[in-house]
């Protein structure tokens, strides 16, 4: 099987900065995190405004979702497992 997303839903997780996204292969569900540093080096704007921390990581985030999700895939098939955290060196 393939790893597909077919869920949107994400949420910010305050204790790890960073964005939680679900990914399915098959059966199995596969946990990502972003970290907020990753969405920040990503050119999307994150502060300012009065937006707080969890606002404009998520906008980044679905700004963002189909080159995220392209990374999450190459990094699941390199190595399989049920968790994994997204930092910026992924994304070079």
């Amino acid at each position: 099987m393939t790893l597909a997303f077919p869920n949107p839903s994400r949420s910010f997780d305050e204790v790890r900065n960073a964005v939680c996204f679900i990914g399915y292969d098959g059966m199995f569900q596969i946990r990502f995190f972003i970290e907020a540093e990753a969405l920040a080096k990503s050119g999307v704007a994150l502060g300012g405004n009065g937006r707080s921390a969890e606002t404009a990581c998520l906008s980044a985030f679905d700004a963002l979702r189909t080159s995220i999700q392209d990374v999450a895939g190459k990094v699941y098939a390199h190595n399989r497992r049920d968790s994994y955290t997204l930092t910026a060196a992924d994304f070079r």
